[in-house]
């Protein structure tokens, strides 16, 4: 028996969907812990693509039982529309599904309110998805919002409904000039996904412990990345929800002593959707560059992905926060034409209110982990170590001794300095392009 976590080690979109893939083979079950549908993990099958929100990546395997916690937040006709599209293109999506009775939902208020929050913000936006996903956590925290078992109780769930209903609706009106919603309309409308969703709907906590007892192998899948995470991420530029491992315990009500390995799942470089700060972006024709080669827009929403060289301050960080007992390394071949790549292996900064004794001295400070302030970390320079690219087609390439001596150099260093084995390297989009150095799971 062996339970493993998948976490994303950057600010989201590494390639989580494609490692869990790949390690599903060796799994029994695959469960979700927390986000919502503003997530999107492509997965290559052949020259098919699957774009996964909400329903885990082992869906695309026969025989694997997915969980969907209670962390995770629902919006109802999203997850209906992603079991029927998965349904018409022949994948199975019935019994081997479960739905967290404690995972809350969301509703069409805090779609809108996300929208008009973020519209509001103006210059100070966050590049929110304008999902629900901020409005429906907030619910969550002050205990006023719906879980999925709510959806079984028409009488109570109304009842709620009402109130929750005059409170938005007073922003809605009040504060944003827009239009109320209407009490019958909602609730014939969720009383429908009420019905369709009912079957999937149990007590995954007690379901997922009596499988790791079973002696069930577990695939713990996150979305978004740990410098996305609400605690331990670029705060205000986050998520809503824990993207890091410790969100594995309290979106599936598991003890961390039945987590047997965590896998960090990096780029080769490193990206970033929407705003916040992003020390090594690069925003010359080279980021414009890897971001056509990568594919870098968003599978969710079809954003450009920033793009950026591999930043180690901030990897030292998520490995600190998240125990990574190995990684997984991802897009190699999108760094296959460049002469030259780099790596960040420090930061300076310049203190404009002279605050620190290295500004007062007149000299720029330097951090070797990352400031918690993103206002400081949106004025810190990289310090760059430089490699020599490898200038090879490393798409599909499935032996480490295939690969060119410079790409190994570059692996190799990644390895070293941040004392992790490197257990997996992907070659290209492909579930077949990719280098397996170790099985997590076989150890």
């Amino acid at each position: 028996m062996s339970n493993i976590v998948v976490v994303g080690a950057q600010w989201g979109d590494e390639g989580k969907g494609k490692i869990v893939d790949l390690l599903t083979e060796s799994a029994h079950v695959v469960a979700r812990y927390q986000g919502g549908h503003n997530a999107g993990h492509t997965v290559m099958i052949k020259n098919s693509k699957y774009v996964l929100h909400v329903i885990p990546s082992g869906v695309l395997h026969k025989g694997k039982t997915c969980i969907i916690g209670n962390g995770v937040v629902i919006e109802p006709k999203a997850l209906i529309e992603e079991m029927e599209g998965l349904k018409s293109r022949q994948i199975h999506v019935g019994k081997n599904l479960f739905i967290s009775g404690g995972a809350h939902v969301i509703m069409p208020y805090h779609t809108m309110l996300d929208g008009k929050h973020e519209e509001a913000k103006g210059n100070r936006k966050i590049g929110t998805t304008g999902r629900g996903i901020g409005p429906a956590y907030v619910d969550k925290m002050s205990r006023t919002g719906f879980r999925m078992m709510d959806l079984l109780d028409s009488r109570r769930f109304k009842e709620k409904l009402k109130g929750n209903l005059k409170d938005a609706n007073f922003l809605l009106e009040k504060k944003y000039n827009s239009k109320k919603l209407q009490l019958e309309k909602v609730y014939s409308e969720y009383m429908k996904y009420a019905e369709y969703l009912a079957p999937f709907i149990t007590d995954t906590v007690l379901l997922i412990n009596k499988l790791i007892d079973n002696g069930k192998n577990v695939l713990f899948e996150g979305a978004q990345g740990t410098l996305l995470d609400i605690d331990h991420g670029t705060y205000p530029y986050v998520t809503s929800s824990n993207a890091s491992v410790g969100g594995v315990c309290t979106g599936l009500g598991i003890s961390p002593k039945r987590i047997d390995g965590i896998v960090g799942v990096m780029k080769a470089y490193t990206t970033r959707v929407g705003e916040g700060p992003f020390p090594t972006e690069l925003k010359d024709k080279l980021g414009e560059d890897i971001r056509l080669k990568g594919g870098e827009y968003g599978a969710t929403t079809g954003r450009p992905r920033r793009c950026g060289w591999l930043d180690f301050v901030s990897l030292r960080h998520a490995f600190r926060i998240n125990g990574f007992t190995s990684i997984a390394l991802t897009k190699l071949d999108v760094l296959d034409e460049l002469d030259t790549l780099k790596i960040c292996i420090a930061y300076t900064y310049e203190d404009p209110y002279k605050r620190c004794e290295c500004s007062k001295k007149g000299v720029a400070c330097k951090f070797n982990d990352m400031p918690q302030d993103a206002t400081v970390l949106e004025a810190c320079w990289p310090v760059y170590k430089e490699f020599k690219g490898w200038k090879t087609n490393t798409q599909g390439m499935k032996k480490i001794t295939d690969l060119p001596k410079q790409a190994r150099t570059y692996i190799d260093y990644i390895s070293e300095t941040l004392n992790a084995n490197i257990d997996i390297v992907s070659t290209g989009q492909r579930r077949d392009e990719v280098v397996i150095l170790r099985n997590p799971f076989k150890g």
